[in-house]
């Protein structure tokens, strides 16, 4: 169960409805449990439980993102320039093209600073829909989808460090720096025991979390530092990703998303959702914007002799991977909290990409169905073909 690709999707979207269901039910409760604050005030830790959990549990979340990043570029689907070119350029565009529609529905308000929102891809849940609406899809449209969604997080997570930072704290960023610099000292001197690499990374992240930089971005760069090849025998890479993401897709997003999806789901707050502006921007930016740049730049790179597709991937497996990539989810929402203040501003948002998610897997589910009713059929006239032409011979 936990080792399908189905469970991450399926705890992110159990936790999901819980925390719909329970801000819906008992909105006091459910605000005042993540709304309590506690901590340590002499060190500047003094938050809420949402704010813990976006500022400190999801670095696991990230740390992962920077784990897979680099297993991608050395061991898998990136690994070959070739092969790499293809959903690398994918990723850009349906980052690139999401943003730019977002910023052109709403420049000149308040809602522009939302231009990060429909950038990513949710790995857990693309994969997860993937898995369920075309569990017959060939392997190399879920290495592509994979790819895609891993660069585009780390495109994400550059937003968040870049256009999305605090006031730069210079001390505190080169004090960050140090420990990672530490870090590889750490490494080049042979030190193998974990517990001092979980010290220096939690004062990585204190000093992050000071410096105006969003200190979840310590979790990716610790991750960007894993060395790739074994040490002491021991494969560092390949230990971490299997301890570290069960404990992220089972635990951090999860509580994420119980902690940030609470969102009221009554009559006047969907229709006053509709009329918002900023919810159509991140439903169309999220479901046309993404279409558009994974499509047309997968598309653009093949015609262009640039890249190929893996065996079995069909023009319609392309399209069903656009659709899939409008599933932004966790770091779409992780996002919305950056970039607006409002309340309602907010949950606007949350909203638009609630719908963007379910439409989205919708409209994959459908292309990929046709798809492969599609391939079938012409697997099978093949057959056929090839039956009629032996019996013609031996008559």
């Amino acid at each position: 169960m936990f080792g399908s690709q189905l469970a991450p999707g399926v705890a992110l979207l159990v936790a999901t409805a819980a925390a719909l269901m329970w801000a819906n039910l008992a909105a006091d409760t459910y605000n005042g449990f993540w709304g309590l604050e506690f901590g340590w005030s002499g060190l500047g830790l003094r938050m809420n439980g949402q704010h813990w959990v976006n500022d400190a549990l999801m670095t696991v979340f990230f740390f992962v993102i920077g784990l897979e990043l680099k297993h991608e570029l050395t061991q898998g689907s990136l690994a070959h320039p070739r092969r790499a070119l293809v959903p690398v350029i994918a990723a850009v565009g349906g980052a690139v093209v999401p943003a730019s529609m977002f910023l052109a529905m709403t420049w000149g308000t308040d809602a522009a600073t939302g231009w990060g929102v429909p950038m990513a891809t949710d790995p857990a849940f693309a994969v997860g829909v993937l898995a369920l609406v075309a569990p017959r899809a060939p392997e190399g449209l879920r290495a592509m989808l994979l790819a895609i969604a891993t660069v585009d997080d780390v495109l994400a997570v550059l937003v968040i460090a870049f256009g999305y930072a605090n006031g730069l704290a210079w001390g505190w960023l080169a004090a960050a720096i140090a420990g990672c610099a530490l870090v590889v000292i750490m490494r080049r001197i042979g030190v193998i025991a974990i517990w001092p690499y979980l010290l220096v990374g939690v004062l990585v992240w204190f000093a992050t979390f000071h410096s105006g930089i969003h200190a979840t971005i310590a979790g990716v760069v610790l991750a960007l530092l894993t060395p790739t090849v074994p040490v002491a025998g021991r494969p560092i890479l390949t230990d971490l990703l299997r301890a570290a993401g069960p404990v992220n897709a089972f635990v951090a997003v999860p509580i994420f998303a119980l902690a940030n999806t609470g969102l009221p789901l009554g009559y006047s707050v969907l229709s006053e959702a509709a009329q918002a502006p900023v919810f159509w921007a991140v439903l169309l930016a999220l479901l046309v914007g993404k279409l558009l740049g994974v499509a047309g730049a997968i598309a653009a790179t093949v015609g262009s002799k640039l890249g190929h597709l893996p065996d079995e991937v069909r023009p319609g497996h392309v399209v069903g991977l656009g659709c899939i990539a409008g599933l932004g989810f966790t770091v779409a929402l992780f996002v919305t909290d950056l970039a607006y203040t409002d309340t309602i501003m907010i949950q606007h948002t949350k909203i638009g990409i609630f719908a963007a998610s379910v439409l989205a897997a919708i409209a994959a589910a459908f292309t990929l169905a046709v798809t492969d009713l599609r391939n079938r059929s012409i697997a099978r006239s093949t057959r056929q073909h090839r039956v009629k032409g032996r019996n013609a011979r031996l008559l």
